[in-house]
């Protein structure tokens, strides 16, 4: 994916920030990226292929709104049928997601780090250039690869429509 730069596409404080990368929308393919899990092996779209998946974009678990809305999916996973993944990407170490995910009792979102190579943020849209982190945003993909929710929440501060992203899993699920 391209190097895409989008100022004031999202803000932090009401400042704006550049995004970096392609705007998604429902119907795209989901493209591919690359991060590392918390035993430091590399996983990609593919990893998840054959699985819907809810993928949020955070600019990192140690922050307020980042915690409620990891924790926010964790406990809603627990209804989702078993072809259903939750992956929760940020710039975190490893490490620190495996840490934050033990301390937080979540067990239920896998967490990707994508620290190493901006892959995720650079080709889903939200590198935020100035901070290098990721922007706040929600993503759910079928099984077969398309993009069927998006949303990219302009201010990192706030939390995302956690009714809207449910709402469109509960539809790839009843069919």
């Amino acid at each position: 994916m391209s190097d895409i730069e989008r100022h004031g596409d999202v803000t932090f404080k009401g400042e704006p920030l550049t995004a970096v990368g392609p705007v998604l929308k429902v119907g795209d393919k989901a493209p591919d990226f690359k991060a590392l899990n918390n035993a430091l092996e590399v996983e990609t779209l593919a990893s998840t292929r054959g699985k819907i998946r809810l993928i949020t974009s955070v600019p990192s678990l140690d922050t307020p709104v980042c915690d409620t809305e990891t924790r926010r999916f964790n406990k809603e996973a627990v209804s989702f049928s078993s072809d259903v993944e939750v992956i929760t990407i940020s710039m975190d170490l490893p490490f620190a997601q495996k840490r934050w995910c033990a301390a937080a009792g979540v067990d239920r979102v896998r967490t990707l780090s994508d620290h190493r190579d901006a892959s995720f943020g650079k080709n889903w849209g939200v590198l935020v250039k100035e901070l290098r982190l990721l922007q706040r945003a929600v993503f759910v993909v079928d099984k077969d690869d398309t993009i069927r929710y998006v949303e990219y929440v302009k201010e990192i501060g706030q939390e995302p429509n956690y009714y809207a992203a449910l709402n469109a899993i509960k539809c790839l699920t009843d069919v």
